[in-house]
């Protein structure tokens, strides 16, 4: 093994706390201490976000601080989360208590370089956990960074160490015996290589995979309203998000309208510089992953379809692709079948709710979907249909550290934030007592 992993797993593999509970005073102090430093330079890690994978500073603004929330909402809340729980089996005494795993190996990717790794890391280390990181080899500076915050912010070098290593170096990682269990984000493909190293060494992986969220528009849906979410969320992110609205499930009554509204909200995200405060659409993280999503929309072109708005490459220098408007799509396209991670709405007419629900739960992905209706229990009981891990009725599809967070199906298994995220990476430990009389 390499010199420079070998003592990261040295420096990690420290003596664990015998449960959860005990010493989470002094690591909610080390969050609190981490948030701080998340909020007061979240101006620089944005300029680093934005350097390395191209996201507009605003959002790499916005990422930064929302890891400081995910940060603070831990240390407020892991004591309950993880609390004893006495239950009653006729026995003296039974409980449920939780205790650490050990060392966590987290396989990360580039699209939110800081959100992605803290809405791990916040959980993991308030359990009492420590974390071998392995970040997308192209946001090097954004790992390095985080790596150095959480040590000057704890004082503590044992608790979240960076490798740099390559994905063919996963394997090795996953096989140390030190390693207890593995989270990774990422694409199906690679999520599935990875379950499968998991599953030769018996260790636990949560995997939050890809994802072609629906966005289903009913005939008596708020139609500007629909639009102007619909458009945030294709393109927060440049488009490269798993949870991006990828298929827009328009129903015929309203679908022109639908159309017309989107292209005039779409227009907004012209593209421009990521360091410029103002710039909504930032260049795609990198060429490959440009000129395949290229591939999909080209592919994708027929008869059937219109590309309304961009469509085209640039011809500049640089992973850019404009905001991008197709109708006509429809199953078999590779804009519907396959996961689009950029820049790109496409639009399939409906003809209600049925057949909304039907194509919506056409994919192999489940990880989010979205439904907008006036008619809010009809938006509960579709909600209740759509094979997906988040459902939102009139909104928009995101992680909260306050809700559960994965998908089902080829998107994953497992959940991150909320109650059950900081148990995905723990021993429940059942304890029993029997009283036991002297018979002498």
């Amino acid at each position: 093994m390499d010199e420079k992993i070998e003592s990261a797993l040295a420096r990690l593999d420290a003596p664990l706390v015998p449960g959860c509970a005990e010493g989470m005073e002094e690591r909610a102090g080390w969050l609190r201490a981490i948030a701080d430093r998340l909020e007061s330079g979240a101006g620089e890690f944005a300029v680093m976000m934005a350097r390395e994978m191209g996201k507009p500073v605003s959002q790499g603004r916005a990422e930064a601080e929302k890891c400081a929330w995910v940060c603070r909402f831990y240390a407020d809340h892991a004591l309950g989360f993880l609390a004893d729980e006495a239950i009653d089996s006729g026995r003296a005494d039974s409980r449920v208590t939780c205790a650490p795993l050990g060392i966590v190996l987290a396989v990360m990717p580039w699209n939110f370089p800081f959100w992605q790794v803290f809405r791990f890391v916040a959980p993991a280390l308030m359990a009492g956990n420590r974390v071998l990181l392995k970040h997308a080899s192209n946001v090097k500076t954004c790992a390095r960074a985080i790596e150095q915050l959480i040590q000057e912010a704890s004082g503590r070098n044992d608790l979240l160490a960076w490798v740099d290593v390559p994905g063919s170096g996963v394997a090795e990682l996953i096989a140390d015996e030190r390693v207890a269990a593995v989270t990774f984000t990422g694409s199906t493909r690679a999520g599935r290589e990875l379950a499968a190293n998991c599953g030769r060494h018996l260790k636990k992986p949560v995997l939050e995979l890809g994802g072609s969220d629906p966005y289903l528009v009913l005939e008596d849906a708020d139609v500007a309203h629909a639009a102007a979410i619909c458009a945030q969320a294709r393109m927060i992110n440049n488009g490269q998000s798993c949870i991006a609205a990828k298929r827009l499930l328009v129903a015929a009554p309203v679908h022109d309208e639908f159309v017309e509204r989107l292209w005039d909200e779409l227009k907004a995200y012209r593209m421009g510089d990521p360091l410029d405060p103002d710039t909504r659409l930032g260049p795609m993280a990198r060429k490959d992953l440009r000129d395949e999503l290229h591939r999909q929309v080209v592919a994708s072109t027929g008869p059937r379809t219109k590309v309304l708005m961009g469509g085209e490459i640039p011809d500049r220098e640089g992973a850019w692709y404009p905001a991008t408007l197709v109708t006509g799509v429809a199953p078999g396209m590779p804009l519907f079948d396959d996961e689009t991670f950029g820049p790109v709405a496409a639009v399939c007419r409906v003809n209600g709710p049925s057949e909304a629900v039907g194509l919506a739960n056409r994919s192999a992905f489940g990880l989010g979907a979205a439904v907008f209706t006036g008619d809010l229990e009809m938006g509960e009981r579709i909600a209740c249909k759509l094979r997906a891990g988040t459902v939102a009725i009139n909104a928009q599809v995101v992680s909260d550290p306050r809700l559960p967070f994965g998908g089902i199906r080829d998107s994953g298994w497992g959940r991150e934030l909320g109650r059950e995220g900081i148990r995905e990476f723990v021993n429940v430990k059942t304890i029993v007592r029997e009283e036991v009389t002297d018979q002498a």
